[in-house]
């Protein structure tokens, strides 16, 4: 069944109304029709079974049949801190982070950032496009929530920022001895911070500043990844040592 998400105020007991760019994919692009069923998520972990009782050009209106627990989210609350990196690399960060079940994604600005938002509203239509892009990827991939992506951070921000996880790993080139797997084996973490340095890397005092405030550097191996490569690479090990695969 096609899903789509919908916001909580749209539920009107047994009724969930569908409103915006998503009443036109329905009608004219899926061509449902009354009768038809759909999967509604309410962004907070939970699906909602319906069928489609009437539709207009500005609504579809639905009926709930059957209402559960969201199956594809994870039991651990991960926050990508993303150094920005260029061109359309952020997209597939993001895209690819929403998929592997990541809660929210931070750009950040760091020393060797070489993307520049020269202004607010430049820094806002980046961030509604990469919120298309999570939304996207979230239906594609049987989410039960969106992730959230952030307002851009300095890296001394997203540090502070970080101070409330139970773990906070920086793959780091520089880290020649712990590995990944050490650290996951010997914590037992909610939710857990990932820095992610952009194509430069981070600078050796940016590191010494995230260790200072409890960061953990790891070394993936022996090969230099991509900047992009990082950060699902990290992602999709910390699943498999936690067994949320």
């Amino acid at each position: 069944m096609h899903r789509f998400f919908i916001n909580k105020e749209n539920i009107n007991g047994k009724k969930i109304i569908i409103k915006g760019e998503d009443v036109r994919h329905i009608a004219n692009v899926l061509r449902l029709r009354t009768g038809d069923k759909a999967v509604l998520c309410d962004g907070e972990g939970k699906d909602y079974t319906v069928s489609i009782i009437n539709i207009d050009k500005n609504s579809v209106i639905t009926e709930i049949l059957n209402i559960e627990k969201s199956v594809g989210e994870i039991d651990l609350d991960i926050t990508i801190y993303q150094g920005m990196p260029k061109s359309t690399k952020m997209d597939l960060v993001i895209q690819k982070c929403t998929e592997l079940g990541a809660n929210k994604v931070v750009p950040i600005a760091s020393e060797r950032t070489v993307v520049k938002l020269i202004s607010k509203n430049d820094e806002i239509r980046k961030i509604n496009r990469w919120q298309k892009v999570a939304a996207e990827a979230a239906k594609q991939s049987n989410r039960g929530k969106v992730p959230n992506i952030c307002m851009p951070m300095s890296f001394e921000n997203a540090v502070k920022d970080s101070l409330n996880k139970d773990l906070t790993l920086i793959p780091y080139e520089g880290e020649k001895i712990t590995s990944l797997k050490e650290i996951l084996s010997n914590e037992k973490p909610k939710n857990i911070g990932i820095f992610i340095g952009p194509e430069g890397g981070f600078a050796d005092k940016e590191v010494q500043l995230a260790i200072d405030n409890k960061a953990k550097t790891v070394t993936l191996g022996k090969r230099i990844l991509r900047t992009e490569t990082a950060a699902l690479m990290t992602l999709s090990c910390i699943l498999y040592e936690y067994n949320q695969f």
